[in-house]
């Protein structure tokens, strides 16, 4: 039976036979480019569809690969608060950028999904519940602060108690390569979130590019035993303690070079004493209350549904993402609850930072900078925590006035 017919995560158990002495979860390798395209060829002999970053439209991002010279290789961002720029050296880097508009969500949490389809036939009606037959994906290249999103959406899609099926099935699927970040850009905070630049879990490899006076290479770890069967099958030769120093530098250099840094300590407590804090007037004044914060956040997670009928009597329900910036988000009788600029940020910032710990027990960010660079007039969201942070108390959350809508 060929690989694709297996189902997914056919590569747990296919690409190589049972060594003893063979790649195990948690080992490391070294491979090259070679090593790189063999691995994208045996997903896709696997029945995967490989994404992986591609320099497009003027940004780094996911688009289908199929060989290495996909890749964005030589390509560099600049990121700034409501600034986004590429630019191309002629180095062979395949990895030297940080994170793009895209994440991984899209490929797990469509944008657009199927909910059910009804038809009707000679007067009998029949349902067709969450039809996604979308073919498993294997991503190469994300980032560890996606992968870290990754597992913030499964707290809140898997973890409901309603699971999200699509979802589910997708993520089951996915086949992930995490390329550690050694170029964060000025918007990046992920190491004041504790979700990288490093890699720690929730992928099945980890490749780390390193580029010295030795060449090209990339140092692999395998992250599941799935990730070290595939591992154990591609050219490689054994990790050296130069290769994990070399490694160890790449990732200490990230650390170094952090473009931003957000106190978190009792984040949800700053926020909840001061919800009525002048700053969120000053923020409204600035906010074109426009989503993209939303539509470019990995963790988001916010929908709605749509219902079409045709002619011949088919109706379809779809889901597709929504924002708390939009008006009717908050619609309930009567009208919307949060109905000005103010409450919507206020609702957005206090709920990722801050209530997000009490319904999922952890943050809803992950410091991946998205937010900040594509906002069009540049708000910085750990601008704003620390400013209500620098005059915490002055307003207390109690001290409720009464505000018309602005």
């Amino acid at each position: 039976m060929p690989p694709a017919a297996q189902g997914p995560r056919a590569l747990a158990t296919w690409g190589c036979c049972f060594y003893p002495d063979g790649v195990g979860v948690g080992d490391a390798v070294v491979i090259g480019r070679e090593g790189l395209d063999a691995l994208i060829a045996a997903l896709r002999g696997a029945g995967y569809r490989a994404v992986g970053p591609v320099a497009r439209d003027g940004a780094i991002t996911y688009g289908d690969v199929a060989r290495t010279a996909d890749l964005p290789e030589g390509w560099h961002d600049s990121q700034e608060p409501g600034r986004y720029r590429i630019h191309h050296g002629d180095d062979p880097a395949l990895f030297a950028w940080a994170v793009g508009p895209h994440s991984m969500k899209a490929e797990v949490f469509p944008p657009k999904a199927l909910v059910w389809r009804a038809s009707l036939d000679d007067g009998d009606v029949t349902v067709e519940a969450f039809p996604d037959t979308s073919a498993p994906v294997a991503v190469i290249g994300a980032r560890p602060c996606d992968v870290a999103a990754l597992g913030v959406l499964d707290h809140v899609l898997r973890g409901a108690p309603s699971p999200d099926p699509v979802f589910v099935r997708r993520r089951d699927q996915a086949f992930i390569v995490v390329a550690e970040c050694g170029s964060p850009s000025g918007t990046c905070f992920c190491t004041s979130m504790g979700t990288g630049p490093a890699a720690t879990s929730g992928f099945d490899l980890a490749v780390t590019e390193i580029i010295d006076g030795d060449g090209q290479r990339f140092v692999a770890r395998a992250g599941t035993e799935a990730g070290a069967r595939v591992l154990d099958a591609l050219p490689s030769r054994p990790a050296t303690e130069a290769d994990h120093t070399a490694r160890t530098a790449v990732v200490e250099g990230a650390v170094r070079h952090m473009g931003r840094a957000l106190d978190t300590t009792d984040l949800p407590g700053l926020l909840d004493r001061n919800l009525e804090h002048p700053r969120w007037d000053d923020v409204a004044d600035r906010c074109l209350s426009c989503g993209n914060c939303t539509l470019v956040c990995p963790t988001c997670f916010c929908s709605t549904v749509q219902d079409t009928s045709d002619l011949d009597g088919t109706v379809e329900r779809h889901r597709g993402w929504a924002s708390c910036f939009d008006l009717a988000h908050s619609y309930i009788h009567g009208g919307a609850v949060r109905p000005d600029t103010r409450s919507r940020y206020r609702q957005w910032l206090t709920h990722k930072l801050g209530t997000w710990h009490d319904q999922f027990g952890e943050s809803g960010c992950v410091g991946c900078g998205r937010c900040i660079a594509w906002c069009p007039v540049g708000i910085d969201l750990t601008e704003e925590a620390a400013v209500i942070r620098a005059s915490d108390g002055a307003v207390s959350s109690r001290a409720v006035e009464r505000r018309e809508p602005r």
